[in-house]
């Protein structure tokens, strides 16, 4: 059973930046993407950034430009670089993982503030 842990969160000013990692434990498998959400308060759970196993990458409108989505060092494992950070980034993060048979896994989440 695939499981994936969050971390890095916290609360930065305006213009900060902040790094998210997600680490798979669980499979020897590698994904066949896997990405991250966010869940703004009160509001829907919104794709943020993806990655697939070709290493092709996809932002939100919000994220390009300020967000890097990358691979970590391990296979199940992925970074979200996030710098010049604004109040609407606030929200909850969550790591996401699709394996090749179709089957989707989420992480806990992780809260991100920030703050005037």
């Amino acid at each position: 059973q695939v499981q994936l842990v969050e971390s890095g969160g916290g609360s930065v000013q305006t213009g900060g930046s902040l790094k998210l990692s997600c680490e798979g434990t669980g499979t020897d498998y590698s994904p066949k993407d896997m990405a991250w959400y966010r869940r703004v308060p009160g509001q829907t759970r919104d794709l943020v950034a993806s990655i697939n196993s070709d290493d092709k990458i996809e932002y939100a409108r919000f994220a390009r430009g300020r967000f890097t989505i990358s691979k970590g060092a391990g296979k199940n494992s992925i970074i979200l670089m996030m710098t010049n950070l604004e109040p609407a980034d606030t929200a909850v993060y969550y790591c996401y993982r699709r394996n090749w048979g179709g089957a989707v896994f989420w992480g806990q989440g992780i809260q991100v503030n920030v703050t005037t």
